[in-house]
């Protein structure tokens, strides 16, 4: 009787998980603090100042800036899924999350990486158009193209966390309930059922693999014909205009990539997978209103000089 008893007590749903964080000294944990609120504020006030931009002001209602301006909703997005929750487990010294707002909060954080992955892609496929096809490129990224291309992203972010959540909600999870992260991510998560995760994990690397790979090859395929078009430019000073369009998104998409293979592939210890998963959950949402506003000419110009601007419809290429 008493062994049943125990093996009832053992398979307990849990009701609540609680994020370890980064777990410091007192002093270090302050320092911390600070730098993650100030990314924060950062963070959101240069997404929301390139989503302002770009819609209030007509010149920018091209192709380039309307990909720029999802990407930055997109960023606003998954900073507030993650960052308020980190802060307050820096503040607090770790976090308790009720089993619904968890999971919650990996929804909302796959959503927004599904997305983003086919996001960039969709951005890289633009400047390929651009710089290797510049008389269709009008008349193939339309208004409605773009508009599709965009919704395309978005669903497909939907779809791909959908089928995630339902594996992960069949696992049973009876303790412990200690995560440790600073989000709610199905790595750990896994680690705390209590159920055979075989299937959790084949669907996970399935879709790991269709969320990545074709939007990274789309990615790397583009810029391979960028690179070969470039490199056929006769002058110096032709080819590093060029370059210039897409460099900025090269170097986002590198950091993104690197940081989601490194995470999800490679086997790490819990405080790599953390430190690496700064990299994309962090960093992209920080730098990318930083790197396009001072790499994009007419952002800047914009910005700061904003009844001072000349730029004209048909400039697409020019960062």
């Amino acid at each position: 009787m008493e062994l049943m008893s125990m093996d009832h007590k053992n398979k307990t749903h849990i009701e609540e998980f609680i994020l370890l964080g980064f777990p410091t000294t007192m002093e270090l944990q302050i320092l911390v603090f600070l730098a993650f609120l100030v990314s924060y504020i950062a963070t959101m006030v240069g997404n929301l100042l390139i989503v302002v931009t770009v819609v209030v002001d007509h010149h920018l209602h091209t192709p380039m800036y309307f990909f720029l301006g999802n990407l930055s909703c997109l960023e606003i997005c998954y900073s507030s899924t993650l960052m308020p929750i980190l802060l307050t487990t820096l503040l607090m010294d770790g976090k308790t999350l009720s089993f619904s707002s968890c999971f919650l909060q990996l929804f909302l954080f796959g959503y927004c990486l599904g997305a983003e992955c086919y996001l960039l892609s969709v951005m890289s496929y633009d400047r390929y158009l651009a710089i290797c096809r510049p008389l269709h490129y009008a008349t193939t990224m339309s208004t409605r193209k773009c508009v599709q291309l965009a919704s395309l992203s978005w669903t497909n972010g939907f779809i791909g966390i959908s089928i995630i959540m339902v594996a992960m909600l069949q696992l049973t999870y009876c303790g412990p309930n200690e995560i440790d992260h600073y989000f709610c991510d199905s790595v750990p998560l896994k680690k705390l059922a209590c159920s055979d995760t075989d299937v959790v994990e084949h669907v996970n690397l399935a879709l790991l693999f269709v969320y990545t790979m074709p939007p990274f090859l789309l990615t790397l395929t583009s810029y391979i014909y960028i690179i070969r078009a470039i490199l056929r430019i006769p002058s110096t000073a032709g080819r590093q205009k060029a370059f210039s369009t897409c460099s900025s998104h090269l170097i986002v998409v590198s950091t993104y990539y690197g940081s989601l293979i490194s995470v999800y592939l490679l086997p790490q210890s819990s405080s790599m997978n953390k430190v690496f998963s700064l990299l994309y959950t962090v960093l992209p949402p920080l730098v990318n209103p930083l790197i396009y506003s001072l790499r994009n000419k007419e952002v800047k110009r914009l910005v700061c000089f904003p009844h001072t601007h000349t730029l004209h419809f048909g400039k697409i290429a020019d960062n």
